[in-house]
């Protein structure tokens, strides 16, 4: 189980838990998905996040302290369509280093709280655009979730389900919103806005940034699409190296159901694995492809022997590079990650720890999920704008 921490603790005992961000602030509107996980990512590292909530409920429906996308925030509650509200956010983004928002083109602009009144405000601010389609392009206006934006990108078609090569008619898998959401949309926005904030800081002039997920997820094929126009990978599911063509990369299951993952590239290590699994001296080659039908059987047969369990202790210590596929639940208790305190438990809510990890300015958990409007009273006195303490009912 995940190590309990109470609500504040430093993650790495680093004084005050400070984070390289500390002095960084940022003003997050409102929003659900890559846009609130980009303000927690810098939140995590220290900077001051403050999130504009909207008056009406989030469209999630969450328990607002289960909703750890806004951990390690404040929050302010501000109507934006009501007289004065868009006054509130440009008092804001007077004071910020960096913006994020995260509607649909156009949005902002109508709303009064685009890039051109904000930088007007402040013309060393980073304004952060998150969306699916990005500002321009057929698609910009339309509505989409991840699962569109990675199919587009040519993504969500190479995660190939077992068996993808014998059945390519099936549907790829759907590997949650991770692809796309958060690894094509929230970390590029992330490292754009940290790029535009180091420039901003060298010449005092601010811009936008542009992070659309179609676009991070593209980028993130930059490597496969080489391996695609040098002839080293084909352009359809199940059938290459790295995305379960291969018999020795591949996930096998036990014989409880449970299963194991199996990354035996290298000649040492797949022959290590071959050992270990006890394949045989008669099995195919591992670079013999016209057998690896043959091999992939033999393989599943093997692990069908024994329990996930039983298998983990057999290559427990190897470099096989086998590993247990583990549920969310199971992955707090793995030994690894509870030696590297990967989860952490606060206030019984057991969550990520800060990543990645810095030796002099570590991050932290220092806030747990920020309420509604709960902080209004403590970010107009630390911000400097009076107005936010104002109900906005009065």
């Amino acid at each position: 189980m995940a190590p309990e921490r109470e609500s504040g603790e430093p993650d790495n005992g680093g004084p005050g838990g400070g984070g390289p961000l500390a002095g960084v602030r940022v003003v997050e509107l409102a929003g659900i998905g890559p846009g609130p996980f980009a303000a927690m990512l810098l939140g995590d590292l220290g900077a001051d996040v403050v999130r504009v909530d909207r008056p009406e409920p989030s469209p999630l429906g969450i328990d607002p302290a289960h909703d750890l996308a806004n951990r390690n925030k404040r929050s302010v509650v501000v109507d934006l369509k009501a007289p004065g509200g868009p006054d509130r956010v440009l008092e804001l983004a007077a004071r910020a280093d960096l913006l994020i928002e995260g509607y649909r083109p156009g949005v902002a602009e109508r709303l009064g709280v685009g890039p051109r009144e904000c930088l007007a405000r402040n013309p060393a601010l980073v304004y952060g655009r998150m969306t699916g389609w990005g500002q321009h392009g057929p698609l910009a206006a339309r509505a989409g979730h991840d699962i569109g934006y990675t199919a587009v990108a040519g993504v969500l078609g190479l995660v190939a389900p077992a068996g993808a090569a014998d059945a390519p008619e099936d549907p790829p898998a759907v590997p949650a919103n991770l692809l796309g959401d958060y690894a094509g949309g929230s970390l590029y926005l992330v490292v754009g806005l940290l790029a535009a904030l180091h420039h901003a800081r060298a010449t005092g002039t601010g811009q936008t940034v542009d992070a659309a997920v179609v676009d991070g997820a593209a980028h993130l094929t930059a490597v496969l699409q080489g391996l695609l126009a040098g002839g080293r990978w084909q352009d359809r599911r199940g059938v290459n190296l790295l995305d379960g063509g291969a018999p020795f990369y591949a996930v096998y299951p036990a014989a409880d159901g449970g299963h194991l993952a199996v990354g035996a590239l290298e000649p040492r290590f797949y022959s290590e694995f071959a050992r270990l699994l006890e394949l045989g001296p008669d099995a195919p080659g591992q670079w013999d492809t016209a057998r690896w039908p043959e091999l992939r059987a033999r393989i599943t047969a093997r692990f069908a022997t024994r329990t996930r369990a039983a298998w983990e202790a057999v290559f427990a210590g190897s470099d096989a590079c086998v590993e247990p596929v583990l549920t969310m639940r199971q992955a707090h208790a793995h030994a690894h990650l509870v030696s590297r305190g990967t989860y952490v438990g606060v206030e019984g809510v057991v969550q990520p720890a800060p990543a990645p990890r810095f030796s002099v300015t570590p991050g932290a958990l220092r806030r747990p999920p920020a309420r509604p409007g709960a902080d209004a009273a403590e970010v107009a006195r630390d911000w400097g704008v009076p107005s936010l303490a104002v109900p906005p009912t009065a």
